[in-house]
């Protein structure tokens, strides 16, 4: 699957932007949708949960959807297959993200033009802890 074109440099801004939510944040700890917001909790990161199945996850209050969330939001980071992203960032873009980003495997490209009209950066196909591992350690 291809990757945006975004240079290392872009990524690494992308990265020290602290508020971040996660759309389809998983309980279930063997989850990249759980280890990896986890991780982002860890290094600093504001995270804020969006899972309707869940009233809290890592002590966080989970939201129905990004454009319930009070405050503002940086990157909005997507836990969805491809499939599902569009009606996902149609909300978003309501939050006036700076970032969308979607996690590793996970491409649309109707829904990433959408973002882009809009003024929003799109991150696609890349894993958030691993582009943070590789750029900011």
């Amino acid at each position: 699957m291809e990757q945006d074109k975004h240079t290392d440099e872009q990524i690494h801004n992308f990265l020290s932007m602290r508020r971040v939510a996660v759309i389809g944040m998983s309980k279930d700890s063997s989850k990249a949708a759980h280890y990896v917001p986890k991780y982002l909790l860890e290094n600093g990161y504001d995270i804020t949960p969006v899972n309707p199945t869940s009233v809290e996850i890592l002590g966080k209050k989970c939201y129905d959807s990004v454009s319930k969330i009070d405050g503002d939001i940086d990157i909005v980071d997507i836990f969805r297959p491809s499939d599902q992203v569009l009606p996902v960032i149609q909300d978003a873009i309501k939050k006036k993200p700076k970032v969308i980003w979607l996690q590793e495997g996970i491409h649309n490209s109707e829904a990433e033009n959408m973002a882009r009209k809009e003024g929003i950066d799109v991150v696609f196909n890349r894993c958030m802890l691993a582009e943070h591992q590789r750029l900011m350690k």
